[in-house]
């Protein structure tokens, strides 16, 4: 008995690394995000909630609708409850286990008497977690958990920016539908208005047809932006998981958002982003996983024990029968299968690896996507500030010719020219204008905004 204990003693403590606790990798976060734009205070719009950067009323609507009834955030809560019941599993493997297994036979030799045997035991059975393989499967089941709750916050975020999104593109095209129909409109009469100046000799048809066609095209153009805002619409129906309809909004001009845009420190996206931390949990998984492959590579003891009645003692038969104890222990050490826990091991080793490097590669993607956001609010800005001149120096020429044509001294070809570079301008103008509100929008979705409950 004494060998024995020295014997496990040594195995114990040779079995150390199987109780090895996670710890973080070390990540150089320096330079994350490539490039100094904006503010990069402590407090980032990411701490924000969605209601707080949204203030229109009709979009926050919008994000409460697809956040209760969009089938993928229904699918997220369904895979929380199915970890959350692998992890309860998981924590009952520290319990005894107990069952309940009656039987009985009856017998006969030779035509003799009939025996009747029977047992009605209470059978108990509790594994001693001395090498830590239920804890270990105990803390990969709790991460498993954690990313669920991780997934759920993911699906979150990325269905609040994706309303967001589908949302400012109704506004946008609903801004250019607006510009190209007045304009439309605009061209109309300078068609009319042409037609009874070649009455008078000041123009001749082949002017007057450049313009129709001109104002044809624009025409045109309005049924595909229809067509546009249709689409949006139906996505947008879809997400929110409804038949397609109207989707009641807004109007682009009404839309504000902070001039500073803060977006912290790169530290931060680990804490923030739930697909950082989702990758994360995988690698705790495989670490846990690991250890638990390690663990089987010792021995496991276990005690069983019975409690119950029984006619059957010995080779002898009692009636009635008599109180029956039983308890046992039993110390199991793979020889044969060796090999085959071996192998297990080096194949969690191998995805513990791999977990590392994906999680490595997360946080750059985080990096990156925070990077592209911030130059699309920046370059959108720069831009805006010379197409606003662009479309103010447009108007005066449009002015200009228009009073120009009314004097008869200007060709239709400047008219048709300061026309579509203003429609071209304004429009641009518009697109501008979303183009930074996406980018502040994704932004905040890359510093993992977007995921309060």
């Amino acid at each position: 008995m004494k060998k024995l204990i020295i014997i496990l003693t040594a195995v114990i403590l040779t079995g150390c690394g199987v109780r090895k606790q996670y710890v973080s990798p070390d990540i150089n976060t320096d330079g994350l995000f490539g490039i100094e734009y904006g503010s990069r205070d402590s407090l980032t719009i990411a701490n924000m909630s969605w209601e707080e950067l949204f203030s229109d009323p009709y979009l926050r609507t919008l994000i409460n609708q697809a956040l209760e009834n969009n089938s993928d955030m229904n699918i997220a809560r369904l895979r929380i409850q199915q970890a959350e019941s692998s992890l309860k599993s998981a924590k009952l493997g520290y319990y005894p286990s107990f069952n309940f297994a009656p039987d009985g036979s009856l017998s006969s030799f030779d035509n003799s008497k009939t025996s009747k045997v029977y047992s009605i035991p209470v059978v108990a059975s509790w594994e001693l977690d001395i090498f830590g393989r239920i804890d270990n499967s105990r803390k990969r089941s709790q991460a498993a958990y954690e990313q669920s709750l991780e997934y759920q916050q993911a699906v979150q975020s990325r269905l609040v920016v994706t309303v967001a999104n589908m949302y400012y593109t109704l506004l946008m095209l609903d801004k250019q539908y607006e510009i190209s129909r007045n304009t439309a409109r605009n061209w109309e009469k300078t068609v009319e208005l042409m037609r009874h100046m070649k009455e008078a000799g000041m123009f001749n048809q082949a002017g007057i047809s450049q313009a129709e066609a001109n104002y044809y095209a624009i025409e045109v153009s309005l049924f595909d932006l229809q067509e546009g805002i249709n689409q949006v619409e139906n996505s947008l129906s879809v997400l929110l998981f409804q038949t397609p309809g109207r989707i009641e909004r807004g109007e682009l001009d009404q839309q504000y958002f902070p001039d500073n845009i803060s977006y912290g420190i790169p530290v931060q996206v680990l804490s923030n982003r739930p697909d950082v931390k989702s990758a994360e949990l995988d690698l705790i998984q495989a670490h846990y996983s690991t250890n638990e492959a390690r663990a089987n590579l010792y021995p496991s003891l276990r005690l069983s024990g019975s409690a119950g009645w029984t006619n059957s003692v010995g080779s002898f038969i009692v009636n009635p029968g008599k109180l029956l104890l039983a308890a046992a222990g039993s110390l199991t050490q793979p020889i044969f299968n060796q090999r085959l826990n071996r192998t297990q091991l080096e194949i969690m080793k191998a995805q513990q690896e791999q977990a590392l490097i994906q999680f490595e590669q997360t946080v750059l993607n985080a990096g990156a996507e925070v990077n592209d956001a911030l130059t699309q609010i920046q370059t959108s800005r720069d831009k805006t500030v010379f197409i606003e001149k662009q479309v103010a120096s447009l108007e005066v020429a449009v002015s200009s010719t228009e009073l120009l044509m009314a004097h008869g001294s200007t060709t239709y070809l400047e008219i048709l020219t300061a026309q579509q570079a203003l429609l071209g301008a304004q429009l641009s103008e518009v697109a501008e204008k979303f183009n930074e509100i996406q980018g502040i929008v994704n932004l905040y979705h890359a510093l993992g905004g977007g995921t309060e409950q």
